[in-house]
């Protein structure tokens, strides 16, 4: 699928901001200079301007331009939606996913009011543990409705779904409502990783939509107690 314009602005600009290729407070090129060197409008660099300003990259200080800001407290970011191949490719660390179970069967009553379907709807649930450094620390519970992704397998789930999903299924992904708790830890926790002796682990729940607001997916992900922080960014608007 070709990228928009302005999204392969964002992404490129986003990409090098979160590897340090661009330091805190580097100037962008101006509005000009980028419509410029990507054969586009200055209105579509408007709009990947803005969606770097919104997404806390960069601030624009009005008659200088754009300049960088530091993302290196970003280390797992409460708004936004980004994989686990996603970050660990941010972190720069050795890091490999463990695939515990994928099938697909019916979801079931829990599992349907999530997803806001008939508990008969068949769904993929996909259960995986995520190790960065050779440490199991998250384990990531993913469900899917199986009329949206029809198909899915554990080589797949080896890899980057999103990737999956947007690039070979061309699903829009736009969205997630995103609920954060500390809860006691499962046997399942302890099982599958290597939790020492937390008895407590930060459960992030996602209800992820696509763009035409169709609730699709519902992810628990469990993240050991002492290896995250969870950060947001905020601009005060002033009234």
């Amino acid at each position: 699928m070709r990228e928009n314009k302005y999204l392969q602005i964002y992404n490129e600009y986003s990409n090098q901001i979160l590897s340090g290729q661009l330091v805190p407070g580097t100037k962008l090129p101006s509005e000009s200079e980028l419509a410029e060197a990507y054969s586009t409008s200055r209105e579509t660099v408007r709009k990947a301007l803005n969606l770097l300003f919104r997404e806390g990259y960069i601030h624009k200080i009005k008659g200088r331009g754009s300049f960088v800001l530091d993302m290196t407290r970003m280390d797992f970011p409460v708004t936004g939606l980004i994989s686990f191949k996603e970050m660990a490719d941010t972190l720069g660390t050795a890091s490999r996913t463990l695939v515990e179970r994928t099938i697909n069967e019916t979801a079931g009553s829990t599992l349907a009011r999530h997803l806001q379907i008939p508990p008969e709807t068949l769904v993929w649930k996909v259960i995986r543990a995520r190790e960065i450094e050779g440490d199991r620390i998250i384990l990531d519970k993913d469900y899917f409705r199986a009329d949206i992704v029809p198909f899915l397998s554990e080589e797949i789930a080896e890899g980057s779904l999103y990737e999956y999903l947007e690039q070979e299924l061309g699903l829009k992904i736009s969205y997630a409502k995103k609920l954060i708790s500390v809860e006691p830890s499962t046997e399942e926790d302890h099982r599958l990783l290597d939790l020492k002796s937390y008895t407590h682990i930060v459960v992030v729940r996602n209800y992820v939509y696509l763009e035409n607001t169709v609730l699709f997916q519902y992810t628990e992900s469990r993240h050991r107690l002492d290896k995250f922080q969870f950060v947001d960014f905020a601009r005060r608007v002033k009234r």
